[in-house]
């Protein structure tokens, strides 16, 4: 890239930052933090390629200016998980929607897909879900409690052991992504996958809407969630495959920086999720319209905070408000 085009692309952030330390303009310390870094990168990137220009010398000047300010001024908020939950996160995650699309696209593809194969052979079920698991389901339909794999742990372990297997799903789901995101595309066909021939082995024996009702009370969230983690090993991914100005490592580090947040994001998600598989996923006997409000309000809740909440905060931001 040209001089020229690399000052006009990056020339808006740097005069924000300069208005930022003049006092001018005012953000938060952690905007401002994130600024640095930028900066701090561009003058890597533009000793890289324009050595000894004037380019070089105004950004460490400017980074110079800014190094005392904020390693002196940045103080942690005693409310800084709750400002990362309720602000900070979301407004980031607006610029990731098309990377959830395209995660929940690819998830729901292959369950179409794996549902579509159980169907058209009978052991297909047995290769994705294995003999074990098809055997034991097969045993508990014909002794009349098809779901009755919830009721063979306690609460306590089967929530811990549920959460943990779902958080490393997800973190493979995340660090695949280095595959430049061929490896996050790839967790998220074997779980569709997955997840369609399961239904569909339930529907072939008419258990369709039983099974559901009872997987979904858990697995709303747990799913989701997992489709979400599979956003951030897509931003990760897209990192190292699209760096623009910026240094292969350098775009990594920004990607990897993204992708974590949005991990830390479904942590309470999965503990949710653990919880109803644990404790409530269980009691098969609850009436249908508590099941129903429980997937209802899950679906929900997934849906305002990771799409509705972020576009609502990003155009309160664009109007200043």
């Amino acid at each position: 890239m040209r001089e020229a085009s690399f000052v006009k692309r990056n020339k808006n952030k740097w005069l924000l930052f300069e208005n930022v330390l003049d006092k001018k303009e005012q953000v938060s310390p952690d905007k401002l933090s994130d600024l640095y870094i930028e900066i701090t990168d561009d003058l890597s990137y533009a000793k890289t390629f324009y050595p000894k220009s004037n380019t070089v010398l105004y950004l460490n000047s400017v980074a110079s200016k800014a190094h005392q300010k904020i390693y002196t001024t940045k103080k942690e908020s005693k409310n800084r998980i709750v400002c990362f939950f309720k602000t900070e996160f979301p407004l980031e995650f607006y610029k990731y929607h098309k990377q959830l699309l395209i995660a929940f696209s690819t998830f729901l593809f292959f369950a179409i897909v794996g549902a579509y194969s159980a169907s058209k052979d009978g052991d297909f079920v047995r290769l994705i879900l294995g003999d074990s698991y098809v055997n034991m389901t097969l045993e508990n339909i014909e002794s009349g409690d098809p779901m009755a794999v919830y009721k063979k742990m306690d609460e306590g372990n089967m929530f811990i052991q549920i959460t943990l297997n779902n958080i490393k799903v997800a973190m493979m789901a995340f660090v695949f992504g280095m595959l430049f995101s061929v490896g996050t595309l790839y967790v998220m066909m074997q779980n569709g996958i997955m997840l369609g021939s399961f239904l569909y082995f339930f529907h072939d024996k008419g258990l369709l809407w039983e099974s559901s009702r009872t997987i979904w009370i858990h697995g709303t969230i747990e799913i989701s969630v997992i489709i979400i983690a599979g956003c951030a090993g897509l931003v990760l991914g897209n990192g190292l495959l699209f760096p623009k100005t910026y240094t292969r490592l350098v775009s990594f580090k920004h990607s990897f920086k993204a992708g974590l947040k949005i991990m830390v994001s479904t942590i309470p998600f999965f503990i949710v999720a653990g919880f109803l598989e644990g404790f409530v996923t269980r009691h098969t006997e609850m009436p249908d319209w508590l099941a129903l409000i429980i997937i209802i309000t899950s679906l929900a809740l997934i849906i305002y905070y990771y799409i509705i909440y972020p576009i609502k905060l990003k155009r309160i931001n664009n109007n200043g408000e």
